[in-house]
């Protein structure tokens, strides 16, 4: 599966203070439930931890366009609370990187049963804080399916987009909402458009 991290829009600073006033994003991305790993680079293969590149430059609209390889097969669309999980963190000098938000793109999300392999999905998600509460921001990526699934259809939770995110002090339930990728302006909780770019 090919995820390429586009940009994101709208972000926040967390912190006060004078040094840090500047926003150095780079984004996290993995399979597995980022219960205790720590942003790597290089890509972080050997946990399959995925990293953009940090945008010294794009501030609260940082802008990327880095494409992962994640290797999956057709397991991780059988299970139904099956995610692709992103962090995003600010580079600091000082303390080290800060989160800033996540989101997750849900298998339900990625498999819609419709699209032919090598589709491209563009999906926007709104950022969420660590305590799963709404954040500040919208993640934009573009997931393509380079090999067929057939016979796989996830089953969506009840309320679309709900998984198990650990969260500080334990696991929480919590939600990333996809969002309209067209304009920021646009935001509506709990909206959801996704696209098939074209040939």
């Amino acid at each position: 599966m090919e995820v390429t991290v586009m940009s994101a829009q709208g972000l926040k600073n967390t912190s006060s203070a004078l040094f840090s006033r500047r926003l150095r994003p780079f984004i996290t991305l993995t399979t597995v439930p980022p219960s205790s790993y720590k942003p790597v680079a290089d890509g972080g293969k050997d946990c399959r931890v995925y990293r953009t590149r940090v945008d010294d430059g794009g501030g609260v609209n940082p802008t990327w366009g880095d494409k992962f390889h994640l290797p999956i097969d057709a397991t991780f669309f059988y299970q139904r609370h099956s995610c692709i999980y992103l962090q995003l963190y600010t580079k600091r000098l000082m303390v080290g990187p800060t989160q800033l938000g996540w989101c997750q793109i849900p298998v339900g999300d990625i498999l819609d049963g419709l699209s032919p392999a090598g589709s491209v999905r563009r999906l926007s998600y709104r950022l969420r804080n660590r305590d799963g509460s709404r954040g500040h921001g919208v993640v934009n990526v573009a997931v393509k399916l380079e090999a067929s699934f057939p016979g796989v259809h996830p089953q969506r939770p009840l309320i679309s987009g709900v998984t198990q995110f650990p969260a500080a002090g334990g696991c929480r339930t919590v939600i990333g909402i996809p969002v309209n990728g067209c304009s920021y302006g646009q935001l509506g909780l709990g909206r959801k458009e996704s696209y098939m770019a074209p040939n």
